[in-house]
């Protein structure tokens, strides 16, 4: 698991390889991510937007950005905890994730959380030691 606390709120991220969905002869790898958000702070805060930074094995970056995670923009009280899960294809048998989330609180002030960054790994990459 990978975790970082930016602005009072801890996001902890869990990859998991999804090898049934996968096809490494045709290049394509598929990872489930399970995000939990927890609100440590003193507001009350709504997730607006989501940014995403994916890297493959061969240096090729997508960028995601869209409204809300999973068709929503959850509201967290003081102490309460969101989760989801999403996935992403690569076509690369390994990469790297890395993201932030925008969210505004009741006064209307917009500010960004940082979401860790984390390994994509399958069994079906080839580990060199130096």
């Amino acid at each position: 698991m990978y975790n970082l606390t930016s602005n009072d709120i801890t996001v902890t991220v869990a990859p998991i390889f999804l090898e049934d969905q996968s096809d490494p002869d045709d290049d394509h790898f598929v990872w489930a991510y399970q995000v939990r958000i927890e609100n440590n702070g003193t507001d009350r805060v709504q997730l607006q937007t989501r940014y995403w930074h994916i890297t493959d094995a061969n240096g090729l970056v997508q960028e995601v950005r869209g409204s809300g995670v999973v068709g929503e923009q959850p509201v967290l009280e003081p102490g309460e905890i969101f989760e989801y899960t999403s996935g992403t294809p690569l076509t690369t048998p390994s990469g790297i994730m890395v993201g932030s989330y925008q969210m505004q609180t009741d006064h209307g002030d917009l500010f960004d959380v940082k979401i860790p960054a984390f390994s994509l790994d399958s069994p079906h990459q080839i580990i060199n030691l130096n």
